[in-house]
């Protein structure tokens, strides 16, 4: 074991060795997998405790020893071709038309209620001799 670097005048000398990362053999990998899925509900978590894992490691690693018993064939991401990107643009576009569409029709049933509504206050004025607002011109 090698003792702390000195540490530059004035700074205090930081005791903690630099974590290093661990790494698994596929051997202990398989072992732990077919562990994990081998153990009752509830017990799962024990496993990885025990050994200081994360679920999402197994779930990485069992698509690991999936992919590569099942002859090492990868799936690899697809860039959608043009004709892709421009359906998608226009299904895009077409949902955004019909939601247009439907904000302008309740736009305009809003204005007509409006408009039926100024009619029949102006109605109920007149009948009560109350003398009509001055228009704007």
């Amino acid at each position: 074991m090698s003792s702390p670097k000195p540490a530059p005048a004035g700074r205090p000398v930081d005791p903690a060795p630099k974590p290093t990362r661990r790494t698994f053999t596929a051997e202990f990998r398989d072992k732990i997998i077919d562990e994990y899925r081998d153990a009752p509900h509830g017990e799962k978590s024990a496993v990885l405790r025990r050994e200081g894992l994360y679920q999402s490691q197994i779930a990485e690693w069992t698509q690991a020893r999936d992919t590569r018993q099942s002859g090492g064939a990868t799936k690899r991401a697809v860039r959608p071709s043009g004709d892709a990107a421009a359906r998608r643009e226009n299904e895009r576009l077409t949902r955004e038309n019909d939601r247009l569409a439907k904000q302008l029709k309740q736009t305009e049933a809003a204005l007509e209620i409006m408009g039926k509504l100024h009619v029949l206050l102006e109605s109920i004025s007149e009948s009560t001799g109350t003398p009509p607002r001055p228009t704007k011109p």
